[in-house]
C-alpha cells in the first residue's frame, strides 16, 4: 500500500511539473529617436566634412546656414510628430563642381550618426 501511495505521489508530481512552462524572453529591438543635440552636432560636423563653411546657426529654430563655393546651403532639423528628427538639406546656386553635395552631406551625416 505504501509503495502504491508513493508511486501515485510521483505520478501526480510529474503531471503537475509538466504544466509548468518557462518561456525565454524575446529580445525586442528599440527604435529610440536620436536626440536633438546629437543630430545637431552631427549635422554641423557633416557640413564641415563636405566643405561647407558654416556661417550662422540658430539652434532653437534648428537651422544651419553655410556656403560652399557659390552655393548657399540651409540645413533644417525638423521635429516630427512621432518624436523623430528629419534633417532637410537645401542648396541654391549650385555650381557644376558641387553636383552631388546633398548626397555627400547625407552620407557624412549618416557616418556621424553611426549608421
Amino acid at each position: 500500500m505504501l509503495r502504491l501511495r508513493h508511486f501515485l505521489h510521483c505520478i501526480l508530481l510529474t503531471i503537475m511539473l509538466a504544466g509548468c512552462v518557462v518561456y525565454e524572453p524575446v529580445p525586442t529591438p528599440t527604435t529610440r529617436p536620436a536626440s536633438f543635440d546629437r543630430s545637431w552636432n552631427a549635422a554641423i560636423l557633416a557640413a564641415q566634412d563636405v566643405g561647407i563653411h558654416v556661417s550662422m546657426t540658430d539652434k532653437n529654430a534648428g537651422q544651419i546656414f553655410g556656403q560652399r563655393n557659390t552655393a548657399s546651403v540651409t540645413i533644417n532639423l525638423l521635429q516630427q510628430a512621432d518624436g523623430s528628427l528629419r534633417v532637410k538639406f537645401d542648396v541654391k546656386n549650385l555650381s557644376p563642381q558641387d553636383q552631388g553635395l546633398g548626397d555627400r552631406f547625407s552620407a557624412a551625416y549618416d557616418r556621424r550618426m553611426g549608421r
